[in-house]
């Protein structure tokens, strides 16, 4: 288990930190470990969770700047006299 937390979280890719996550969630799921152990992999997902939940704050941050951005500068389109597509799909 230790060669799991040679790798330093902000090391790893979103990915990679989310399936190691799950990885842990799974063995405590198990039940098939000691208590030291599950104490070492519950210590490790809390940080990966407090990483994770922090990296996706900041991407969400990001896209509403851009949005915002986007925005700003994007004409104002009238869709009243769009067609109705209400019946596409019967």
């Amino acid at each position: 288990m230790a060669e799991d937390n040679t790798r330093s979280i902000e090391d790893m890719t979103f990915k990679e930190a989310s399936i190691e996550l799950e990885q842990i969630v799974r063995q405590l799921e198990s039940g098939d470990l000691e208590l030291e152990d599950s104490l070492e992999r519950y210590a490790r997902g809390v940080e990966l969770l407090r990483s994770l939940r922090e990296r996706l704050s900041s991407a969400e941050q990001k896209v509403r700047v851009l949005l915002d951005a986007t925005d700003e500068n994007a004409p104002v389109t009238d869709t009243a006299s769009a067609p109705s597509t209400a019946y596409i799909n019967e």
